[in-house]
């Protein structure tokens, strides 16, 4: 009798799709029974950087693991259900050349695998939701169907090893090196030892870090050590932005799909913020209403949600809407479905990560978000004031097979903010902040720039978004400039083969806001892949690519040559 997967390989494609073959190879592949793997780079967290990572690592030769903790990879853009968050010059410039082809590829899987019409096969920015939020707003599932994609000729030659619903439990560290990575497999329980001369942390909170004795940063820093106007006067480690649990919706006019009122349902109808400057809400200031503070000016706005489309002005329905009948032959989709990140799921009452943090409690926060949004389904069903005058939409559905979920909520809450590492090079808000930058500068606002990075290794664009946090602070948005990616943010200060691929590069507080999003963190990553190949071939330090000249010109060409925007031509603020 064979015996168990260690822990589960993927297995490639999505529902409809029969991979059989490669589902029955990467199954006999992972029933082998050591308890120790070995590769060139381990890297830890299979989420938007850490298949980028995998991704640019592989491509230079090396052999790697990549581990994920859910049984889908891609991070904010699948397991999350957050369709990207992206800049508006993203279809010509602005990111790296395999996001792009990461972006054509969810594309390419419409035409090829769904019965578009003429009119959106036609269109080469085919945005199969045509959700306002984003130029390409698509199904969490096919982003990993995509992603599944792009690793697998690394898979089939045995280069790239993925192992699923796996979570990092202790680590062997010694000096200013990570010997080894012990993972333990959510099914079975087992452990594995994986062991690599580099290790990248891409988990969703930086889990590593801890882990390994690297030194990092949480929540807030004070403004007397970052010089950032927006920055509190005191630190505060428990200062994080809020978390949401993402869901699916679709409409269908006529069915009652009212869910059973949830447990939390009563706090959360009632539930009015508390929050410095004021929460300009709903009535008596209530967070589930149609109704939220401007990110920008925190005053009041009011908000149209309407499922049935009907109603003119910005519709909720339509922000992050994931699928657009009116682009697909009639009966391809009953209704249109909608991913629901708004103001009214936001969920502040506690941070997941810092001083005095249990893992118990950060469960308990991250159950309470998923209470948050089943109450806002619950409400939207029964009690929301509707365009027309009337209460509620008995005929909101759940779509638990699009999140790939049993109860219609993303498999993991979408985390805006992480441990980040004390690194080398920090950025701050005086780097990137458009006001920021006038003020260091005097240069007005149509030609100033964000600061230049000699060691630049990407680039990347979006304002400064945090959102409500866990110390009860309101919106901070902020206008930034298109900013670079120093190669100092990668390096820790002191650990010499462990190296950050999500949110937990050197940032703070405030410039995460802007550093956090998908192809930033896309690139993140890859630059991380392509630095480790660059230091096994070149037998260096990743430290000495930035110290040494002649090193870091080498890499930034070798960047360059993978496809690599380094630097941005001019223009305007976010």
């Amino acid at each position: 009798m064979k015996r168990r997967a260690f822990c589960r390989d993927v297995s490639l494609g999505m529902a409809g799709l029969a991979w059989t073959g490669w589902t029955q190879r990467l199954r006999a592949q992972s029933l082998d029974t050591a308890r120790e793997l070995t590769a060139d780079l381990v890297i830890i967290g299979g989420g938007f950087g850490g298949v980028a990572a995998a991704l640019a690592a592989c491509r230079a030769g090396l052999q790697v693991i990549l581990t994920e903790e859910t049984d889908w990879l891609g991070g904010q853009v699948s397991s999350q259900a957050v369709p990207p968050d992206e800049h508006p010059w993203i279809e010509s410039h602005g990111c790296t050349r395999s996001y792009r082809t990461f972006r054509d590829g969810v594309r390419a899987y419409y035409r090829e695998h769904f019965p578009l019409t003429a009119a959106a096969r036609a269109n080469p920015r085919l945005n199969p939701g045509n959700g306002w939020v984003s130029r390409l707003c698509h199904e969490p599932r096919v982003a990993r169907a995509v992603l599944e994609q792009m690793l697998a000729p690394y898979l089939a030659a045995g280069q790239l090893r993925v192992l699923l619903e796996c979570v990092p439990t202790a680590a062997q560290h010694e000096g200013d090196r990570v010997q080894a990575v012990t993972v333990r497999d959510l099914r079975s329980g087992r452990l594995i030892t994986l062991n690599a001369p580099y290790f990248a942390d891409a988990t969703e909170l930086g889990d590593l870090l801890p882990l390994t004795g690297t030194e990092f940063v949480t929540g807030a820093e004070a403004r007397a050590e970052t010089q950032e106007e927006h920055a509190p006067e005191k630190a505060d480690p428990l200062d994080q932005q809020g978390i949401t649990a993402c869901f699916a919706l679709d409409y269908l006019p006529g069915e009652d799909h009212t869910l059973a009122r949830p447990a939390e349902y009563a706090f959360w109808r009632d539930y009015a913020p508390r929050m410095q400057p004021a929460y300009a809400g709903g009535p008596e200031g209530r967070l589930l209403a149609w109704a939220a503070p401007d990110p920008a000016t925190l005053t009041p706005r009011g908000l149209i949600c309407d499922p049935t489309e009907k109603a003119e002005g910005r519709n909720l329905w339509t922000y992050r809407r994931i699928a657009d009948p009116g682009q697909f032959a009639p009966g391809t989709y009953r209704s249109a479905v909608t991913c629901v990140n708004w103001p009214q799921n936001d969920y502040w009452l506690g941070p997941l990560v810092g001083p005095g943090v249990t893992e118990a409690q950060r469960k308990q926060h991250e159950q309470r978000a998923r209470q948050l949004s089943l109450s806002l389904v619950y409400w939207m069903q029964t009690e929301a004031p509707r365009p027309d005058g009337g209460t509620g939409w008995k005929g909101l559905r759940l779509r638990p097979d699009v999140v790939g979920s049993s109860d219609g909520l993303a498999k993991q809450v979408y985390i805006r903010e992480a441990r980040r590492i004390r690194a080398e090079f920090t950025v701050t808000e005086n780097h990137v902040g458009t006001e920021a930058r006038q003020r260091l500068t005097g240069q007005p606002e149509e030609t100033v720039k964000a600061e230049t990075f000699p060691d630049s290794v990407g680039v990347g664009a979006y304002r400064i978004d945090l959102h409500p946090s866990t110390s009860g602070r309101n919106y901070v948005d902020l206008s930034s400039l298109p900013f670079q990616i120093p190669l100092g943010a990668l390096l820790p200060r002191r650990m010499e083969n462990l190296l950050p691929a999500a949110k937990n590069l050197g940032v703070t507080h405030v410039t995460n806001g802007c550093y956090r999003l998908h192809p930033v963190e896309w690139n993140i990553g890859e630059a991380v892949g392509a630095l480790v190949a660059f230091c096994r071939e070149r037998k260096i330090l990743p430290r000495q690519v930035r110290k040494e000249a002649r090193q870091l010109a080498d890499f930034q060409q070798r960047l360059r040559s993978q496809g690599f925007e380094l630097e941005w031509p001019q223009t305007r603020p976010l």
